[in-house]
C-alpha cells in the first residue's frame, strides 16, 4: 500500500471524546462535554414533529428555509438595531463549528496567518491548518483572560489575514469589553483583516453584561463572519443547527463552499424554529436560568478544594485546584473521572501546546441542580 499522507498528521482523538468516553466507563458525571441534561421546550419539540406531519421533509432552499433567515433578520434588528439582508447575508448552516469551518476556507490560502487567542475552542486550529494556513498564537491573561492587545499588534505581519475572537468564550467564560471593540476597530481599520466571530452562546451572558456583538458594529460587521449555534440556545445541542451572518459579498464565496458541502440543512428544524423564534423570552430570559446555575454549583464547591474563577457567560467555568496536588490538569482530570466520578477538562487542552503552566480545569454547569449538587459533593472528597 501507498503511504498516506495525513492532512493532520498531529491531531488524534479529541480531549472531549476521550473524557466523555471515560466518563461512560466509570459512570460518572459529566461535567466536562458542553451539553445540557435537561429537556427542551416541549412546544418547539411539538413544532417540530409539526412541521414533518405538514410534509416538510424534502430538502430546503441551500442557504435556510426562507421564513427562518426572516426571523433570524428580525431577531438580530431587535436585539442590535442592524437591518440585514435575509436573502443575501444569512445561511443556515449544521451546527456553528461547520460555519466557522466554511468561514475560513471561504478566505483563507495557504500561506496565510490567522490570529487565535489561546485557550481556544479546539476546531479552530485544524480548521486553519486544513486550509494550507497557520495560526498564530496569543496567550490570554489569566486568571481574568483579558486579551494583550499589545501583543496582538506585534503579531499581525503582511501574511496576517484574519483574527478570530470568541464572546462568550469558551472555556473561560469571559466577555468582550467595550475597550476590546475599540482596539478590534482600530486593529481591522489599519490591517485589514477578516473577523471570524464566534458568538454560539450570545444568550448565555451573567452579572448585568451586555453581549457585544460583532452585529453591532458596521465597520466591524463590514469585515465579518459572525457565527451562531441554536443548539446552545435551544437545549438541543444534538440537532446540529446554526447560522453565519457576513456581508452579501463574503457570503457570496461562502455559499459557494456551503453548497458543495451539505448543500442543506434538516428541514423541519428550520421550519420549527422559524415559528419558534416569535417566542422571545426563551431566548431573552436564558442568561438569567443559566446564571442561576453557575451560582448554585460555585456556591456547592465553597469548601472543596478548588476556587473558581470569573465566568461571566456560557455554559463553563474555570476553577483552580489547590491544595497537594501537584499532578497535570489532563492526569487530576483522569483521576477525577476514575476515583471520585465527575468528569471535567483541563485547560492545558484548549492551547496547541499545553499552554503555560497552570492548574486549571473547566466544569461544566448547564446541568440540573441535583447532578451539580451530587457533582460538588463528590469532589469535597
Amino acid at each position: 500500500m501507498p503511504l498516506f499522507a495525513s492532512r493532520l498528521p498531529h491531531v488524534g482523538q479529541t480531549i472531549f471524546s476521550e473524557m466523555s468516553q471515560l466518563a461512560l466507563e466509570y459512570n460518572a458525571i459529566n461535567l466536562g462535554q458542553g451539553f445540557p441534561n435537561y429537556q427542551m421546550d416541549s412546544h418547539l419539540i411539538n413544532l417540530v414533529s409539526k412541521a414533518m406531519q405538514d410534509g416538510n421533509n424534502q430538502y430546503a432552499h441551500s442557504n435556510g428555509v426562507p421564513l427562518l433567515r426572516q426571523k433570524i433578520a428580525e431577531k438580530v434588528a431587535f436585539l442590535y438595531g442592524t437591518e440585514l439582508n435575509a436573502d443575501q447575508q444569512i445561511t443556515v448552516t449544521p451546527g456553528g463549528t461547520y460555519a466557522i469551518y466554511t468561514a475560513l476556507t471561504a478566505i483563507l490560502h495557504p500561506g496565510d496567518e490567522v490570529l487565535v487567542f489561546e485557550p481556544a475552542y479546539d476546531s479552530y486550529v485544524p480548521n486553519i491548518e486544513l486550509n494550507g494556513a497557520k495560526p498564530a498564537f496569543v496567550h490570554l491573561q489569566a486568571p481574568d483572560y483579558t486579551i494583550p492587545w499589545e501583543k496582538v499588534w506585534q503579531k499581525v505581519n503582511r501574511k496576517t489575514k484574519a483574527i478570530i475572537v470568541n464572546s462568550p468564550h469558551n472555556p473561560t467564560g469571559r466577555v468582550l469589553s467595550e475597550e476590546d471593540i475599540v482596539q478590534l476597530k482600530s486593529l481591522i481599520q489599519k490591517f485589514e483583516l477578516y473577523i471570524i466571530s464566534d458568538e454560539v452562546y450570545e444568550h448565555l451572558i451573567f452579572d448585568e453584561k451586555k453581549h457585544l456583538s460583532l452585529l453591532r458594529y458596521p465597520e466591524l460587521l463590514g469585515r465579518s463572519f459572525v457565527c451562531f449555534s441554536f443548539g446552545k440556545t435551544y437545549n438541543c445541542t444534538g440537532w446540529k443547527l446554526g447560522y453565519a451572518i457576513a456581508p452579501a459579498d463574503l457570503m457570496v464565496e461562502f455559499r459557494k463552499i456551503h453548497q458543495f458541502n451539505c448543500f442543506s440543512c434538516f428541514t423541519p428544524t428550520q421550519v420549527a424554529l422559524a415559528q419558534f423564534l416569535e417566542e422571545k423570552e426563551a431566548y431573552l430570559e436564558l442568561g438569567e436560568t443559566m446564571q442561576s446555575k453557575r451560582d448554585f454549583f460555585q456556591k456547592s464547591m465553597i469548601g472543596a478544594p478548588f476556587q473558581a474563577l470569573p465566568s461571566h457567560g456560557s455554559y463553563f467555568q474555570c476553577y483552580n485546584y489547590m491544595g497537594e496536588w501537584k499532578e497535570t490538569g489532563i492526569d487530576l482530570s483522569k483521576r477525577l473521572t476514575k476515583e471520585l466520578r465527575v468528569a471535567t477538562i483541563p485547560v492545558s487542552a484548549f492551547y496547541h501546546d499545553g499552554g503555560e503552566p497552570n492548574q486549571i480545569v473547566r466544569f461544566c454547569f448547564s446541568k440540573t441542580e441535583d447532578v451539580l449538587q451530587e457533582a460538588a459533593n463528590r469532589l469535597h472528597n
